[in-house]
């Protein structure tokens, strides 16, 4: 199997006026290539710390996150985001969908960066219909249910074509059928894709139908 995500010994602190808070404490794991795991833990376990490392949005104190055979820890900070515009893609519990653009135009948004051929424009076409909205293109978020919301989501994080997907809660939002569909679209499209995804979840019907389960407790994998 090849690996598509290692975390090795991953620490993450804070400094509290004079007091250093850790938030992580040593976390190693690996996915391999096209698996979906679920992080399960408590609120304060430090899952969506953690997803913000693995996802370059964050960095961490110590220890290395190597995505796509790339260490990106310690990238320099354009590096790091062009890096990430192609390799992550992101889904959030609450959408983060911009309400003045169209469905269309908040999937086009990670393809406008400097480098990219104008014809990847016509990708974000094809990934909504792909998740079952292209008779949506043209819609703007307050039309759209919470669902198709995040179905717009995933489409954006799947329009770079990237080997891993973070979701942070992404049915945290939904009802449990809105939700189950959406987890049956995540394993429809890591199958055709062969993308890795790893999913912070409290809910632990999403859990079972992942590959495994990571439980995390006080910073820790355990």
């Amino acid at each position: 199997m090849t690996v598509a995500l290692s975390v090795q010994s991953v620490c993450k602190s804070i400094s509290l006026r004079r007091e250093s808070i850790e938030i992580l404490r040593g976390v190693t794991f690996e996915l391999d290539r096209g698996e979906m795991v679920a992080l399960m833990g408590p609120s304060g376990s430090g899952k969506s710390t953690l997803l913000g490392i693995v996802a370059g949005l964050d960095r961490p104190t110590s220890g290395q996150v190597t995505v796509a055979g790339t260490e990106i820890g310690y990238l320099p900070e354009r590096a790091l985001a062009s890096f990430r515009a192609d390799n992550v893609g992101m889904v959030f519990q609450a959408y983060n969908l911009i309400p003045t653009l169209t469905a269309l135009e908040n999937v086009q948004l990670p393809l406008l960066v400097p480098g990219r051929d104008s014809r990847d424009g016509e990708r974000a076409q094809r990934v909504l219909e792909e998740v079952g909205l292209g008779h949506r293109l043209g819609h703007r978020p307050a039309q759209l249910s919470g669902g198709e919301q995040q179905r717009v989501a995933v489409a954006r994080a799947l329009v770079s074509e990237p080997p891993l997907i973070i979701a942070d809660e992404p049915t945290g939002n939904l009802d449990s059928d809105t939700g189950n569909a959406l987890i049956d679209l995540l394993l429809d499209l890591r199958a055709r894709h062969h993308t890795t995804i790893l999913l912070a979840t409290h809910n632990s019907a999403v859990a079972e139908r992942s590959d495994r389960t990571l439980h995390m407790r006080d910073g820790r994998i355990q």
